[in-house]
């Protein structure tokens, strides 16, 4: 993949590496993200921000002057948010790393408080909440660790990768798969699997813009089925990976398979409002061995969920049941 360059070389790794990725975005709220992680008591040497350009129209870093000394610049072909990720682990050298995506923004006091839980309780992964509306109000607090697995196999696993800081030197060969939707889902359950200290806070740290534009709110009938079929190829992926890991991580993985797989079914009566289209995704997961869901008492709507699915004669009453 061809990229340019432009960054100055450190001597001292830096705590944190942030990899912002933005592709065609408006100047402020690029602007606005660079400056929230600029506000962190960070000294310079201290923290890394790359920005990987990932093919805009315009180069960003021509309305960026102000801060470019800042910035470690990375420009590639447009490839996608996982390639852009990718990219941006090839050049952080932090000792964790943190991914923003161009149009949101770290939230300054919360996220403190998580860079605390970084700087001194040896955490391999710092959990955090993200916000709709750039509001936090939680007192923070955070609770002792516990290895990624026991985590998996307690909670409902929130996927975002903006959603917490990770020690880099955990990371091995794990990468983000190109070209996938929702590639999250798929990379977040492998790194948790790495960890040993995984350390959740009740801050709210991170603002996600909610932009209508965006592939996970378009209307577009490609993209919406892109989403339904990348989501089917994640979810067999990690039951396959679940089949290869020591007997203590199964029962992690195969409930965020099993969370996954109540997701995909509740996205496609959603997006697809067809009783056909649900059957026919029920027949498919039947036939890898993932349907019906296991009788398990995850959460309550896994519960009403995958005891409701089960009967055919009311799938057409769930999918009435879903608001639009």
């Amino acid at each position: 993949m061809h990229t340019e360059q432009i960054y100055k070389q450190d001597t001292k790794a830096p705590l944190v590496s942030f990899i912002v990725t933005a592709y065609n975005l408006p100047t402020d709220m690029l602007r606005e993200c660079i400056d929230s992680i600029l506000n962190l008591s960070l000294s310079s040497d201290d923290r890394q921000i790359i920005l990987v350009d990932d093919g805009s129209d315009v180069c960003p870093l021509n309305d960026l002057t102000d801060c470019r000394d800042s910035l470690i610049y990375v420009r590639q072909r447009n490839a996608g948010l996982s390639a852009a990720r990718n990219t941006g682990l090839q050049v952080a050298t932090g000792t964790f790393v943190q991914f923003v995506d161009g149009d949101d923004s770290l939230i300054r006091s919360p996220y403190e408080h998580c860079l605390d839980i970084a700087r001194y309780e040896n955490p391999d992964i710092v959990l955090f909440s993200i916000s709709e509306d750039g509001n936090s109000e939680a007192e923070p607090n955070f609770r002792k660790a516990v290895t990624g697995s026991q985590y998996m196999r307690d909670n409902n696993l929130r996927a975002s990768a903006c959603g917490y800081i990770f020690r880099r030197s955990i990371l091995g060969s794990l990468r983000f798969t190109p070209r996938l939707l929702h590639e999250d889902e798929e990379f977040t359950p492998l790194l948790m699997l790495r960890a040993e200290r995984v350390i959740e806070t009740s801050s709210t740290g991170y603002y996600y813009r909610h932009r209508t534009e965006s592939i996970t709110h378009t209307s577009d009938k490609h993209q919406q089925e892109k989403r339904l079929c990348d989501i089917e190829k994640i979810i067999l992926h990690l039951r396959n990976v679940a089949d290869t890991v020591p007997d203590c991580d199964k029962p992690a993985l195969n409930r965020r398979v099993a969370q996954l797989t109540m997701d995909y079914l509740y996205d496609t009566a959603k997006i697809t409002r067809s009783r056909k289209q649900l059957d026919d995704a029920i027949q498919q997961l039947s036939e890898a061995g993932l349907f019906p869901l296991p009788d398990k008492k995850y959460t309550h709507k896994y519960r009403l969920f995958s005891q409701m699915i089960r009967i055919p004669m009311l799938r057409s009453l769930l999918i009435m049941s879903i608001p639009r």
